[in-house]
């Protein structure tokens, strides 16, 4: 018997075994049924929307790349902040876009107590006491070359430095009043010294979402409110080649200190958060970067694919994959859906 015949005969004895008995179809075959098999549930509390925020007042800035995101001045996003209580999102994620004259090559903007990002926590959090309020833990909007940390004279990333600044950030959000501060910068140390920091000034309560698996990937363009490429973020980002690192990572920032670690971004990458949850058993978020927002937006704008069903879908993968928390700029819309479903 040749060996396609002999697979063949064993595939046959298989199912003859087993149909009719199992028909995998009954299971599915009313919404009732499928609704009570359904392994992954999500839901509005499983949603964290990314805002980018900057100076000014009464300012709404469309980004081309982005269709439907803008950037606020913060008045206007204390407006959309209770629409987005009313819907029941429980957090969101700040994101400074910074003035060019408040650049530098030290960052000091970064930790600047009456800088854009306390202002902004000290009025949500005035404002909406409930709202949850996540903050990135990043020099690249704050340096003039758009790296995440401090250069020395030959262009090389002064890791030791660098984690002094972001110590200073960190502790400068907590104190307005951020509930998370999320390092992004994969400095090494970061999140032991921002752990000390935090609890010697007694922000017990303040806690650490490390971004521990942040890839140094072209989904991020769209939003990048920096001067520097995904190649030359290759320094201290992670190579997109690689998935053991990220386990790597995770587990050495969890010993540091953090609460919560992060994946980024997100669909490229779920097996990558799969591994992770499934390893180390810790709160675990995911971030569907500006990137898979703007090839959705575009699908959807030219009519390739249905909005509503396909920001759920494209959703539901990250919770299968173990995700407890999703950044994604659908958050709004998302609510939205779930809402009306």
């Amino acid at each position: 018997m040749s060996l396609s015949c002999f697979r063949s005969s064993i595939v046959t004895a298989i199912v003859s075994r087993a149909f009719p008995g199992t028909r995998m179809h009954r299971m599915r075959h009313d919404d009732f049924s499928r609704r009570m098999m359904r392994e992954s549930t999500l839901t509005v509390d499983d949603l964290i929307l990314p805002v980018f925020i900057q100076e000014g007042d009464n300012r709404r800035d469309d980004i081309p790349s982005m269709p439907g995101v803008e950037r606020l001045s913060i008045d206007q996003l204390l407006q959309d902040a209770g629409e987005l209580v009313a819907l029941g999102i429980p957090a969101i994620l700040l994101l400074p876009v910074i003035d060019a004259d408040h650049k530098s090559e030290l960052a000091e903007e970064a930790y600047n107590a009456s800088g854009l990002m306390p202002r902004a926590l000290r009025a949500l959090k005035a404002a909406y006491p409930t709202l949850g309020l996540i903050t990135d833990i990043s020099l690249d909007p704050y340096t003039v070359h758009g790296q995440d940390g401090i250069l020395d004279a030959q262009g090389r990333i002064l890791n030791d430095r660098t984690v002094e600044t972001l110590t200073k950030q960190a502790l400068s959000h907590a104190e307005a009043g951020a509930d998370y501060v999320s390092p992004s910068d994969m400095m090494d140390g970061h999140i032991l010294a921002i752990r000390e920091i935090l609890e010697a000034e007694g922000l017990t309560h303040t806690r650490l979402l490390s971004c521990s698996a942040r890839y140094a990937s072209y989904y991020d363009t769209p939003a990048l409110n920096t001067d520097s490429s995904p190649a030359e973020r290759s320094i201290c980002q992670m190579d997109p080649a690689n998935g053991d690192e990220a386990l790597h990572e995770s587990a050495m920032d969890i010993a540091e200190g953090a609460d919560a670690i992060m994946i980024k971004p997100g669909m490229p990458y779920l097996d990558v958060l799969y591994r992770v949850k499934q390893e180390l058993r810790v709160p675990t978020f995911v971030y569907q970067v500006s990137g898979e927002y703007a090839m959705h937006r575009a699908a959807f704008i030219n009519g390739w694919l249905d909005e509503k069903t396909v920001i759920l879908e494209s959703l539901r993968c990250f919770k299968r994959a173990g995700a407890d928390g999703i950044v994604t700029w659908f958050a709004r819309q998302a609510a939205r859906i779930l809402r009306e479903t």
